[in-house]
C-alpha cells in the first residue's frame, strides 16, 4: 500500500471517531446555547500574539499551530529540528548544510538564510548556521504558517516560529531533569524563576546541556565516537515592574553546539541511492576530521507602557554568531583526495530595534503600527577548500565583509463588519541597504605567506519593498470560524561571497518574492478541536546557486508555485485519552526555471516532501501513569542527480516513538523509545560530480529520565 494512504487512513479513522461521539457542525448555531456553554467547558481557550497582540487563537485569520510546554516535555522535543517535525508541510535536513524547507521554499546560500524565523524574546533566528534555540524555558510555541512579512518583516517568507517565554510569579518555581539514552546520550537541564522583590524584580534562570557518541565508527582513523555532538544552552532574564503600567525585560543567552561528522556516508561520484545503506553507514572510512562548531551570544531589552487605550513597546536585540566547519572534501579515504579538506567560517553580528504602538482592545476594532531598523555585519571567510595537482596541494579561499541596513515602517489592523464578519489589512514598507567587499585568494603553496588576492569584488545595492496583507473571517458561530487570506512574503538579495570571476551585476542576485493565497476553517466542538487550511502560493525570482567551470554561479530563476493543504486536530475520546492527529500533501513545481545547462521546468522543487503525516495517542491515569504513542510519516523527497543530470526521488518512510511514565509529588520518572521500528530512512542524498553523499535519520534509541517540578 502507498505510505500516501496510510496516514489518510488513520485520518479518516479519527474523523469517524469525532462524528461518532460529537455532533456536527451545522447542527452548532447560536442559539444551540447548552451545547456551547458545554463546549466552552471542554475545551479551553487558547491565546496567542500572531499579530503582536494577544487573542484567541480562533479569531486570528491564518493557520497557527500551538504547542504548549507540556507536550514539548512528553514528546520530547528539546530543539528547533525535533520542533519542526511536528509541522505540517515543514521539514529539516541536515546534509552539507542545515537547510529547512515549508511549502517548497528552501535556504538561500548565500545570505544563510532560511525561510522560516524563529523569534525568542524579539531575537530573530534565520541564519542557519546555529538555526536552534533551547526549549528550557518555554510556556508555548506560535508557529505561524504562511508569509509574515507585515509585521515580521525580510526573511519571514514561509513561517514565523514564536517561542513564548514563561512569565514569572512572586512565588518560585522551576524544574530540574537528567536523561540518558543510548550512544551515551546524557542530557541534563534546570529551569527556576521568582520573585527577588515582591510584585517588582524578578529573576529568572536556566540551563541545558547534552552529549553523545553518536552512532558511526570511523574505521579508517578507528574513531568509533566519529559523530559524537555536544551542545549547550544558558540563559537568564530579570524582570521589572516598578508600576502597575510600566514594564522592563533583559534577557541574554548562550548557545554553542560543537558537532562531529556526518549521519551517514559517501561512495563514489555516480553512485546511486539504491546501492547505499544505513549498516555501511556505521562504519564508514574518511581520512579527515569533520565537525561543525556555533557559538551564539543574544541580549534583548523589551520596555513596555500600558496607556489607557494603547500600549508602547520597544524591543532593542543583539546577537553575535560565530560559525566554523571543516570537511574532508569527499567525506571517503584511501583515494586521490586523501588529505585535503574543505572549510568554512562566517562571524555574523546583529543589531535590531523596533518600536511598537498597539490598542489595548480585545476585541472590535484593534490595531497595531511601529518602525523598525538593524543593522547586520557578517565576516565570511577564510572560506575555500583545497585540491591536488600534480602531486602537489594547494587551496582556494575567500573572505569577505557584508554589511547591510534595513529600515522599515509597519501597520496592521483588524475590522469588524457586522456581527460576523473581520477584515484584517496589513503593510510594510522596508529598505535594504547592502554593501559587500571580497577577495579571493590561491596558495600553490599551503605554508606560503599569503600574497594579494587574484580576484577582487565591491559590490552595493540597495532594495526597497512594499509588503501587504488582507484577511477577511466569516464567524459561523460561538466555535467556528472561516477565513480567507492573500499575503506576500519577501527573502532578501545579495551577493555570492565564493565568486571567481565577473562583475558586480553577475554575482548579485535578487530578492526572492511570493503571494500565498489561503482557505480555512478553525472551530471546536464537544471534546475536539480542529483546524484546516488550503493555500497556493506564487514563488517569483527563486533564488539558485550552483557550481559551474570552478566557479560559483548565483541569480534569479523565473517563477515556481506551491498548492497544498495542511490539517490538525485533536480529541478527547475521554477524559484520560487524548488523538491528535496532523496532515499537509503538497504540490510544488518549477515553472519557468533554466539553470542555463538544464531545464527545470515543470519538475519539483527540491527537498519537498509530497506529504507529511504524524498521528498520536496519548493515555493520562488519575493516579499518575501516562503513555504515549506518535507515528510520523513522510512522502517522496525530490533530489537532482547532478551527474545524469535529472531529478529523482528519496523514498518514504514511516518512524514511530512511544513513552510511559508516572507522575507523583512532582517527580517525573519516565522511559522512551525512539525510532521503535528501527526504520533505515534517509534525510538527504547529494549526487555529484566528485561523490555521492547520504544522510540517515537516527536508529532506535532507548532513554530514561527523571524531572522534578516545584
Amino acid at each position: 500500500m502507498n505510505l500516501f494512504f496510510k496516514p489518510m487512513i488513520v485520518l479518516g479513522t479519527a474523523i469517524l471517531l469525532f462524528s461518532a461521539h460529537s455532533p456536527g457542525i451545522a447542527g452548532q448555531t447560536l442559539n444551540n446555547q447548552s451545547e456551547t456553554q458545554q463546549t466552552s467547558l471542554e475545551m479551553e481557550t487558547i491565546t496567542v500574539t500572531a499579530n503582536k497582540i494577544e487573542e484567541d487563537i480562533q479569531d486570528v485569520p491564518q493557520s497557527i499551530m500551538v504547542i504548549e510546554d507540556e507536550v514539548l516535555k512528553e514528546k520530547g522535543i528539546r530543539d528547533i529540528p525535533d520542533l519542526i517535525n511536528e509541522i505540517p508541510n515543514m521539514t529539516f535536513s541536515s546534509g552539507i548544510d542545515d537547510n529547512v524547507n515549508f511549502r517548497g521554499l528552501n535556504k538561500s546560500m548565500f545570505t544563510s538564510n532560511n525561510p522560516v524565523v524563529i523569534y525568542i524574546d524579539g531575537v530573530a533566528y534565520s541564519n542557519s548556521g546555529g538555526f536552534d534555540a533551547s526549549m528550557n524555558n518555554v510556556e508555548r510555541i506560535e508557529v505561524l504558517r504562511g508569509p509574515q512579512g507585515t509585521l515580521y518583516g525580510k526573511d519571514a517568507i514561509g513561517a514565523v516560529i514564536k517561542v513564548v517565554t514563561k512569565e514569572p510569579e512572586n512565588q518560585w518555581h522551576g524544574n530540574i531533569g537528567a536523561e540518558y539514552g543510548s550512544y551515551n546520550d546524557i542530557q541534563g537541564s534546570f529551569n527556576v524563576n521568582g520573585a527577588l522583590i515582591q510584585d517588582k524584580l524578578y529573576l529568572g534562570l536556566n540551563a541545558r546541556y547534552q552529549q553523545d557518541d553518536g552512532w558511526i565508527t570511523n574505521d579508517y582513523t578507528g574513531d568509533d565516537e566519529a559523530n559524537k555532538s555536544e551542545n549547550q544552552n544558558l540563559g537568564a532574564f530579570l524582570l521589572y515592574k516598578p508600576t502597575d503600567r510600566f514594564s522592563a525585560k533583559f534577557t541574554l543567552s548562550k548557545d554553542s553546539s560543537d558537532n562531529s561528522g556526518y549521519t551517514g556516508y559517501a561512495m563514489p561520484a555516480g553512485t546511486g541511492l539504491n546501492e547505499f545503506d544505513r549498516d555501511d553507514a556505521e562504519h564508514s572510512s574518511f581520512d579527515e576530521d569533520v565537525f561543525y562548531e556555533t557559538e551564539a551570544l543574544a541580549q534583548s531589552l523589551h520596555l513596555k507602557y500600558e496607556f489607557e487605550s494603547v500600549t508602547l513597546s520597544s524591543v532593542t536585540t543583539h546577537r553575535d554568531l560565530d560559525a566554523e566547519s571543516a570537511r574532508d572534501v569527499d567525506c571517503m579515504a584511501d583515494n586521490a583526495l586523501d588529505g585535503l579538506i574543505s572549510f568554512a567560517n562566517q562571524d555574523t553580528e546583529t543589531w535590531t530595534e523596533e518600536l511598537r504602538l498597539s490598542s489595548n482592545n480585545t476585541e472590535g476594532f484593534r490595531w497595531v503600527a511601529g518602525a523598525y531598523f538593524d543593522t547586520e555585519d557578517m565576516e565570511t571567510g577564510p572560506t575555500g577548500r583545497q585540491f591536488m595537482v600534480s602531486g602537489s596541494v594547494y587551496e582556494w579561499d575567500w573572505e569577505a565583509e557584508t554589511e547591510s541596513e534595513t529600515m522599515a515602517l509597519f501597520g496592521q489592523m483588524m475590522i469588524p463588519l457586522g456581527h460576523s464578519f473581520e477584515l484584517t489589512l496589513g503593510l510594510r514598507y522596508q529598505q535594504i541597504d547592502k554593501e559587500m567587499d571580497l577577495d579571493a585568494y590561491k596558495h600553490y603553496e599551503l605554508d606560503a605567506v599569503r600574497g594579494d588576492p587574484w580576484y577582487t569584488l565591491h559590490a552595493d545595492e540597495t532594495w526597497t519593498a512594499l509588503l501587504s496583507k488582507a484577511a477577511l473571517s466569516y464567524r459561523l458561530n460561538d466555535n467556528w470560524n472561516t477565513y480567507a487570506s492573500v499575503a506576500q512574503g519577501y527573502m532578501p538579495g545579495g551577493f555570492t561571497t565564493l565568486a571567481t570571476s565577473g562583475s558586480e551585476e553577475y554575482n548579485t542576485f535578487d530578492p526572492q518574492k511570493s503571494i500565498n493565497y489561503e482557505i480555512g476553517i478553525k472551530g471546536k466542538f464537544n471534546r475536539a478541536r480542529l483546524a484546516a487550511s488550503v493555500f497556493y502560493m506564487d514563488i517569483e525570482d527563486t533564488q539558485y546557486n550552483k557550481y559551474e567551470y570552478d566557479t560559483w554561479v548565483t541569480g534569479n530563476a523565473g517563477s515556481s508555485h506551491s498548492l497544498g493543504l495542511e490539517l490538525e486536530l485533536t480529541y478527547f475520546l475521554t477524559d484520560s485519552i487524548e488523538l491528535t492527529a496532523a496532515l499537509g500533501i503538497i504540490e510544488a513545481e518549477y515553472d519557468d526555471y533554466d539553470t542555463g545547462t538544464v531545464n527545470w521546468d515543470g519538475e519539483s522543487i527540491q527537498h519537498t516532501p509530497s506529504y507529511l503525516g504524524r498521528i498520536g495517542a496519548a493515555y493520562y491515569n488519575p493516579n499518575g501513569f501516562y503513555a504515549r504513542g506518535d507515528v510520523r510519516s513522510q512522502g517522496e523527497v525530490p533530489y537532482y542527480d547532478n551527474v545524469d543530470k535529472e531529478f529523482r526521488e528519496m523514498d518514504d518512510y514511516i518512524t514511530a516513538d512511544v513513552k510511559v511514565g508516572y507522575r507523583f509529588k512532582g517527580f517525573d520518572i519516565y522511559a522512551f523509545c525512539n525510532n521503535l521500528t528501527d526504520e533505515e530512512y534517509m534525510t538527504f542524498f547529494m549526487e555529484g560530480t566528485s561523490r555521492s553523499l547520504g544522510i540517515y535519520g537516527d536508529p532506535r534509541t532507548f532513554g530514561i529520565g527523571v524531572r522534578y517540578s516545584f
